[in-house]
Parts: C-alpha cells; structure tokens; sequence
C-alpha cells in the first residue's frame, strides 16, 4: 500500500473512531451532548480530509468544514442541501470545547450531529472506490 492509501486509511480510522465514540454517547443516553457534536464534526471532518487526499487536494491545517469543502468544490460539484447540512457542524469543533462557552448543544442537536456525520460518511464511502 502507497503512503496517499496509508494516508487516507489513517484519516478514516480516525473518523471511524469519533464518530462511534459519539454512538457510544448516544446510545448510553449520556447527555454528554457537547462531547457528541463535538466527535461528530471531528468525524466529518477527518472524512472530508480523507478525501482531499484522495482527491490531491492539499489542505491548511484547520477545523472548517466549510473550507475543506470548498477544496473538494474545486474538483466536483457539492450539492447547496449538502454544504448547508455539514455547516451546522462549523461551531462544533472548539466552542462546545470551552468552560467559557454559554452554547450547550440539546439532545436534537447531538441527534442531528450524528446524522450529519454519517451523512459526511456515506457521501465519502460512495465517491472513493478505496474504501
């Protein structure tokens, strides 16, 4: 396996991980649901750079989902209904991550975060005959 498959593999893994430790949450009935939207848009977005790599698209070190998809832009279409569902994952990344942060994501939310995730998921699964 070439170091772009190793590459690719390793972010997938990773999202692999956050998304099921926010399964583990959801399903434990946690309400730990700052730490689900959180491993949510962790998950998207180590997909969407799984596929920047596989797509060599070279990427800033960041947290954005919404400029890690206009990367993938430059190279396919993205659907408005697609960008608009992965953009309730933007604020997920640091401000549910600090004491000072009055936002306290609800049960819907978290809900709609995993569902997001997979969504990010699915779409990746589908377009990267790797995996």
């Amino acid at each position: 396996m070439g170091e772009k498959e190793e590459l690719i593999k390793g972010w997938l893994y990773k999202a692999k991980h956050d998304l099921g430790m926010a399964k583990l949450a959801l399903d434990a009935k946690s309400g730990y649901n700052d730490s689900i939207c959180f491993h949510c848009q962790q998950a998207a977005e180590k997909y969407l750079k799984a596929y920047l790599v596989f797509l060599d698209l070279d990427f800033a070190k960041t947290h954005s989902i919404g400029y890690l998809l206009d990367l993938i832009g430059e190279k396919q279409k993205i659907q408005d209904d697609f960008y608009s569902q992965l953009e309730k994952l933007e604020g997920y990344s640091v401000a549910v991550r600090s004491p000072d942060s009055a936002f306290e994501p609800s049960e819907e939310e978290a809900l709609e975060a995993y569902r997001i995730a997979e969504l990010v998921r699915d779409f990746i699964f589908k377009n990267m005959p790797l995996v």
